[in-house]
């Protein structure tokens, strides 16, 4: 059975459809961290029996420190990928050059690369949005592509309906490609 470490930061949208679509057909998410104690996402893994543990970032006096800890709890869990899916934190090298993680971000990436991504692209004369999963390096955003996919973006729409659209495609291609990278590992 492959193992995978999923790190979250808020309501859990994602890690609860990463929860339906992987963890109750194959038992793979051994482990969900968040930073945040608050996150609506630590009831959704508690309720689907997943270790949750909370490694709060305003506990450390750095990045590095915050990261340095967080490498040493994945390793605890000997996973064979981690998954960004919400994780509000920029990593730094101390996180990159030691843990296999790939992350979710809501646009077609290169563009719109960080936070507030979706308002954005939303308020862009961008034609076509999307959704992107990558490989989670030392630059931001900017590691090897995985998959994404796109749509046409409708100028009726407003912000809750074009989120809702990114939302979609996120839960569509984040559980493809954690099951393409496990399956080629």
């Amino acid at each position: 059975m492959k193992k995978i470490v999923a790190l979250f930061s808020g309501e859990g949208t994602n890690l609860a459809n990463l929860i339906e679509k992987i963890h109750l057909k194959h038992g793979a998410i051994v482990c969900a961290i968040t930073n945040n104690p608050e996150a609506g996402g630590i009831a959704k893994a508690r309720a689907a029996h997943i270790p949750v543990e909370i490694l709060d970032h305003r506990d450390f006096e750095s990045r590095e420190a915050y990261d340095s800890a967080l490498v040493e709890l994945i390793r605890e869990y000997n996973p064979d990928l981690v998954v960004l899916c919400g994780f509000m934190r920029i990593l730094t090298s101390v996180f990159t050059s030691q843990i296999r993680a790939i992350n979710l971000h809501p646009s077609l990436l290169p563009a719109f690369k960080g936070a507030h991504a979706i308002e954005r692209s939303f308020k862009s004369e961008e034609q076509v949005c999307g959704v992107t999963v990558h490989w989670v390096s030392e630059e931001l955003d900017a590691g090897e592509i995985i998959l994404q996919k796109s749509f046409t973006k409708n100028s009726s729409d407003t912000l809750e309906e074009f989120s809702a659209k990114i939302r979609e495609i996120e839960h569509e291609i984040l559980p493809l490609s954690i099951i393409k990278i496990l399956k080629e590992s």
